[in-house]
């Protein structure tokens, strides 16, 4: 493979870059890619997995730390933040707060990342699609920067511009996922307000598949680095480790229309 690529992976909340791609920037920056991260909040009114972890007047401060030592397990430079106040999820109180990403003018946000990216001069730069895996408005709010972003970038002739990625969840994956872990005896989880069968991609929309198993060790450290939001009742951490294994040793992106596709995150054999 061609040497691989600068890569920005722009997110919104201290954990979404382990979650949604941590293997493929593993794997980036072990092949000898820079890896940046940008994360637009501190998640300062996500969830305290333990009260002796943090408090609600300090959490942003903890997951900021967190997030640093995710990205040393990934490989990736310590991130920046952006500075804009956690959103919280749809039609929660924290959504009113005028400090909040969501609350925050597109073009705002999108042209901090676009200075980013001309600083960085990133030859891939990966984010959310534009449902934000399941909803959540910080999650819509930073992709819709980033789209933005990359789209004023693309009328200035002398630009060099990177390749954008979304992060997929195919659907037909989730699902079959489920499916022998319902046959293994774990019920899915309940109570979250997401459906669970409309949640993901299209499968057909789903452009890019990057191999990961080599680096499923190093993703599950990263996330595990999200000690505050590591629910004991997480499903992934119910299922068996063959499973979990299984279900993370893909990854899965869907390529913007105005990228070209790079050599290094095309499917493999």
């Amino acid at each position: 493979m061609p040497s691989p690529p600068s890569t920005l992976a722009v997110f919104a909340h201290p954990d979404d870059e382990s979650f949604s791609c941590g293997g493929t920037l593993a794997r980036l920056a072990a092949e000898g890619a820079e890896v940046s991260l940008i994360c637009a909040t501190s998640g300062e009114v996500g969830e305290i997995s333990d009260a002796a972890l943090a408090t609600p007047e300090n959490l942003g401060e903890v997951r900021r730390e967190e997030l640093r030592a995710a990205a040393l397990l990934l490989g990736a430079r310590e991130p920046y933040f952006m500075g804009y106040r956690d959103s919280g999820m749809a039609g929660t109180p924290a959504n009113q707060d005028p400090r909040s990403l969501v609350r925050t003018p597109v073009d705002v946000v999108g042209g901090k990342v676009l200075e980013f990216i001309r600083r960085l001069k990133p030859q891939l730069v990966i984010t959310f699609d534009a449902g934000g895996v399941y909803g959540h408005p910080d999650h819509i709010a930073i992709h819709q920067a980033t789209t933005w972003a990359l789209q004023v970038l693309a009328r200035d002739a002398d630009a060099r511009l990177p390749s954008l990625y979304y992060t997929a969840l195919p659907r037909g994956h989730l699902q079959r996922m489920m499916k022998e872990a319902r046959q293994r005896g774990i019920p899915p989880p309940q109570g979250s307000g997401i459906n669970l069968e409309t949640l993901g991609t299209p499968d057909e929309l789903v452009t890019t598949v990057v191999e990961v198993g080599a680096y499923v060790d190093a993703k599950l450290g990263a996330i595990r680095s999200h000690r505050t939001q590591i629910n004991p009742n997480n499903p992934l951490l119910r299922l068996p480790e063959d499973l979990v294994r299984r279900f993370l040793e893909k990854e899965h992106f869907t390529l913007a229309p105005q990228g070209a596709p790079l050599d290094c995150l095309a499917q493999l054999p």
